[in-house]
């Protein structure tokens, strides 16, 4: 008969310790993702940032509503005047700012809308897509961003001119109806933002290049869309040298308009602010409209990158 010994049991006091995975170091710091308090300082930082922002337009304001006499003394006034719908009439009425600013919308609106349109397919191609000579030909449209526009000046004058569109709002329209900046932004954007995931998916759906760019680019680009759109309409809007040489007098935008209000041999003062004020209202009105759009689609492209 076999005797079987019992088993022992762990002596009193003594832990058996099990075997336990090294613990994984997070990335993150403590207190990652919580919203920051900003202290007196970064207060007292924004209001001087903020300050110093609207005080060229506050000053226009000024400026706007008193006399020339008044604007140019040796103490000038630090608060708006009662000639501000006086100057304001008389600018309007001086440069004829209500066709101007009809030029404007029209041009500064056609070339953003084109310049979304094109940079967007443009960037998506240089970032997604496999072709030879892709690396060459992004390089090549970043150089371009190191020519100065005024070497471009003489030839695409001439060209504008055998086109028969001299004095045109289609001279000022065309040649910018797509920039190298965009494309470099929205490229670099749609590298980081666009995974190849999705469209492998929407190719296997049976989706073709066109089907891809509408329902999977776009959405995924609407951030950088907006920023680009807001850039390109705020340049569009200020732009000045080249409408000045191409358009004329009788069919002017906004910019060119305002710069018939100082071309005179004593210009009034006061008349060219309120000019000035005219010309920058439109911008308010779209930041204000579209500015919860811009800073959600800012902060929409951040979280996804």
């Amino acid at each position: 008969m076999t005797m079987t010994s019992p088993t022992k049991a762990p002596a009193i006091g003594v832990t058996r310790t099990a075997h336990r995975a090294p613990r994984r170091t997070s990335r993150f710091k403590p207190g990652a993702g919580k919203q920051l308090q900003g202290g007196p300082f970064a207060y007292v930082a924004l209001a001087v940032v903020g300050i110093g922002s609207l005080l060229p337009l506050y000053w226009t304001l000024v400026a706007a509503s008193h006399t020339q006499d008044e604007v140019l003394a040796s103490t000038p006034p630090f608060l708006p005047g009662g000639r501000l719908m006086h100057n304001l009439d008389a600018a309007w009425s001086q440069a004829h700012l209500g066709k101007a600013i009809v030029n404007s919308v029209i041009v500064s609106s056609c070339i953003t809308a084109a310049t979304l349109f094109f940079c967007t397919l443009a960037g998506y191609a240089f970032a997604k897509m496999r072709f030879r000579g892709r690396n060459g030909l992004m390089t090549a449209v970043v150089a371009t961003l190191t020519i100065p526009p005024q070497l471009s000046v003489v030839p695409l004058f001439m060209l504008m001119s055998d086109i028969g569109w001299g004095g045109n709002l289609e001279s000022v329209i065309f040649p910018t109806l797509v920039s190298a900046f965009g494309v470099f932004f929205m490229r670099q954007y749609l590298s980081e933002a666009l995974p190849y995931e999705l469209i492998e998916a929407a190719k296997i759906d049976g989706a073709n290049n066109f089907r891809i760019v509408m329902s999977v680019v776009l959405p995924v680009a609407r951030p950088a869309m907006m920023v680009l759109g807001m850039l390109t309409f705020v340049q569009a809007w200020n732009d000045f040298f080249w409408p000045y040489l191409a358009l004329n007098q009788q069919n002017p935008t906004l910019q060119v308009a305002l710069g018939q209000l100082s071309a005179s041999y004593t210009p009034d003062q006061s008349i060219v602010m309120a000019g000035a004020l005219i010309s920058t209202l439109p911008l308010l009105v779209v930041f204000v409209i579209f500015g919860k759009q811009i800073v959600g689609g800012i902060m929409s492209g951040a979280v996804k990158g």
